[in-house]
């Protein structure tokens, strides 16, 4: 199912601008707070010395791949970029450092799935973009990055799918976020788990995968302005800006989402 009272140009454009946002927003965070976000970055080596100009690195990439993205400048690039600096970070730093803690638990394995989750949006993005060719010049991380676009909707399906499952293993705990004046805190996190499991499984099998797509973008859109706003606007400082970082997160993927719902292939069942 398609926006239908908008066009498909006009959705896919705000997609994007609702991921470059959440960029621009997760960068500007490094230089307010003047440390690695740790959604995306795990606890910096105390070996590497340095680690406050690689914060700082780390915040204007996200910043100028984000304006890339918004503005049209080089997007398809810097969003391919960007894609293979994520998938590098999870296999570099967060698997690495999960094995080395010995984390079982899958929350604390939540940052490296939303690292995840955000190099195949990076992917979803570039796919959105009008294909060009790879030049020699292009760097190996780009044409890597570029043949990896058609798995670009896995990682989102896979994350809520997983933070589905989360709502009932900690259905008290996701029910407390819930705001006092919504009736049924407890049955809205159950309704929440069950939609976001089917949504992501819908996107990996391709059945009513658009309607599935476009549904979680509403869903995801809705959290930002009646959970995560407000709840950063009251405590907006608390772990490193963490409700911040929700905010930021959770704009970028209801804007993937929202482009996944006009640019995946014909359903098997079409909406």
């Amino acid at each position: 199912m398609s926006l239908t009272f908008v066009t498909k140009p006009l959705v896919i454009a705000t997609g994007r601008a609702f991921f470059a946002i959440g960029l621009i927003g997760i960068g500007c965070q490094h230089f307010f707070f003047h440390q690695f976000i740790p959604d995306f970055v795990p606890p910096w080596p105390a070996w590497i010395h340095g680690s406050q100009f690689y914060v700082y690195l780390v915040g204007a990439i996200f910043v100028a791949s984000g304006a890339a993205i918004l503005f049209g400048f080089k997007a398809r690039a810097a969003s391919t970029l960007l894609a293979g600096l994520f998938l590098a970070s999870v296999v570099l730093l967060h698997i690495p450092a999960n094995i080395l803690a010995r984390t079982t638990s899958l929350v604390l394995w939540s940052a490296a799935f939303e690292t995840f989750t955000f190099a195949g949006c990076a992917l979803v993005v570039a796919g959105a973009l009008p294909e060009t060719s790879v030049r020699r010049s292009s760097t190996s991380l780009i044409r890597a990055s570029e043949s990896l676009i058609p798995l670009g909707a896995y990682p989102l399906a896979i994350m809520v799918i997983v933070f589905g499952v989360d709502h009932f293993l900690y259905l008290r705990s996701v029910a407390s976020l819930i705001p006092k004046w919504i009736p049924g805190p407890v049955y809205c996190t159950c309704f929440a788990g069950v939609a976001l499991i089917a949504a992501g499984v819908a996107i990996i099998v391709r059945v009513k995968a658009r309607l599935a797509a476009t549904l979680l973008g509403v869903m995801l859109f809705i959290w930002v302005l009646i959970l995560h706003i407000p709840r950063a606007i009251a405590d907006p400082y608390s772990g490193i800006g963490s409700e911040w970082t929700s905010v930021f997160q959770a704009l970028a993927w209801s804007g993937i989402a929202f482009i996944l719902g006009e640019t995946l292939g014909a359903d098997r069942s079409r909406s």
